[in-house]
């Protein structure tokens, strides 16, 4: 008998989900699984192992809960559960569970606690070895993070005050009273927007958070609050969405949402409908050599999850370019994970086939870092708030991508812009999005702050 335990990591949102059973019962749980959950099912089949419990932790604003889509591919019979504490609704067929709730698989038990402060429903679970009174682990949720803990804001101002509270009493009176060598697995690892500052580490104990979380360490409430509220970063406009989504239940899609291809005589008249949204996957700098107008360049890397969920609009369909056409599964994968389900298409034989029929391309110029010092080039910075404040290239404005196209009202139209972030990839969604916009003097900076950097020019502070 052999108890099992895997962290299973979707890279972009930077989301944990965890799967954990006794080979000796046969008996598994998945906890807080992604939509794409062919993981879990082969994963418990290697292991000879049976998923017979799915736990949601809370309930999520950052990605698509896999909760529906994994018990649907298990032909339902998995018992999905999710917490009822904090007056919870769902409108899906679930088993709630509160505080104190015990669950066991083989030598493995869980035990349910109602830890409330990022949600008021969100629960952690302790993990015991069968007949020991002493917790080894706990998945903490979004309650608790390597270096930091979860964010209380998303639920509104109203709600945002109460929540800190209850984060607060979370932090001292149950994580900080647990064992020091309990280990903590999260269910969010550095990238995410759920809490502030998150750890690299991908675990982490008690003792070490003892020792080097200054959130914990802060004992006095007011002091807690403040810091919450100085340390919290944007809230990216998908969140609220997903909020309602995952409540509601995510529609189940019995596999990879279907993306089907179109010559480029089809794709054409696609993408001339005005509720398509038309998508470039591919890198900055063959973005910027010819695309399809009205392109927004969201490059294909894990990262692609999070600034979708900000800048697109799941209500209306994505249209999808290319440079190989076997990229357009990964970029569906990714794409669901926050949210969307909603394809036009894809434009098959990638961008090529656009070249080569012969129809038009439009173009945004690549400005290295030596063509931009001693220019007349606007820089137009579109980092967070704490990378301007840690440094920026001298005379440039400040305008967050996430908030970038509510802003562009405040940029004038007939100025030159040279768009930079940290490495180029940020700054060609932002110079896509202004480029559809109207504004046709922009450029992006291949490198960006990095490339600036590292050639040891002035930074302004």
């Amino acid at each position: 008998m052999t108890m099992r335990f895997e962290q299973i990591l979707a890279e972009g949102i930077a989301q944990c989900s965890y799967l954990l059973g006794d080979t000796g019962s046969g008996t598994a749980a998945v906890v807080d699984p992604r939509p794409d959950c062919d993981i879990y099912i082969e994963r418990a089949k290697a292991l000879g192992l049976t998923i017979t419990h799915v736990f949601e932790t809370h309930i999520h604003a950052d990605f698509l809960s896999g909760a529906r889509e994994l018990v649907d591919r298990l032909d339902g019979t998995p018992k999905l559960c999710v917490s009822v504490e904090g007056g919870a609704e769902y409108d899906f067929a679930h088993e709630g569970i509160r505080d104190g709730d015990k669950f066991t698989f083989g030598q493995l038990t869980l035990e349910t606690r109602h830890t409330p402060g990022h949600t008021p429903e969100h629960v952690s679970f302790l993990l015991y070895e069968k007949d020991n009174d002493d917790p080894w682990g706990v998945l903490s949720g979004d309650a608790f993070f390597v270096d930091s803990v979860g964010r209380p804001d998303l639920l509104g101002d109203d709600k945002t005050e109460e929540l800190t509270e209850a984060l607060f009493r979370t932090t001292q009176e149950f994580y900080m009273q647990l064992p020091e060598g309990v280990l903590v697995y999260p269910c969010h690892g550095a990238g995410s927007a759920c809490g502030p500052n998150i750890g690299d580490r991908m675990s982490t104990s008690i003792a070490y958070e003892k020792a080097h979380n200054k959130y914990v360490q802060i004992t006095d409430l007011e002091a807690f609050k403040d810091e919450m509220t100085k340390d919290a970063p944007p809230v990216p406009t998908h969140y609220p969405r997903l909020k309602k989504v995952n409540a509601a239940g995510p529609e189940v899609m019995h596999g990879l949402p279907r993306c089907i291809g179109k010559t480029p005589e089809e794709f054409e008249a696609l993408i001339a409908k005005d509720d398509v949204q038309l998508v470039d996957l591919r890198d900055m700098l063959a973005f910027g050599g010819g695309f399809i107008e009205g392109s927004i360049n969201i490059g294909l890397q894990p990262i692609l999850s999070v600034w979708a969920g900000w800048t697109l609009d799941p209500d209306k369909p994505i249209a999808l370019v290319s440079e190989k056409t076997t990229d357009i599964n990964e970029a569906v994968l990714r794409l669901w994970r926050v949210g969307f389900t909603k394809f036009a298409g894809y434009l098959n034989g990638g961008i090529a086939a656009w070249r080569t029929s012969g129809r038009p391309l439009a173009h945004i110029p690549q400005v290295t870092v030596q063509e931009l010092k001693g220019s007349d080039l606007t820089p137009l910075d579109v980092r967070k708030n704490e990378e301007w404040d840690g440094g920026r290239i001298p005379g440039a404005i400040h305008h967050f991508l996430g908030t970038l196209e509510d802003e562009m009202d405040q940029l004038d139209r007939s100025a030159d812009y040279a768009v930079y972030c940290q490495g180029g990839y940020r700054a060609s969604v932002a110079a896509s999005l202004l480029h559809r916009a109207g504004f046709k003097n922009v450029s992006a900076v291949p490198g960006s702050f990095g490339a600036w950097s590292a050639q040891d020019y002035p930074v302004e502070t």
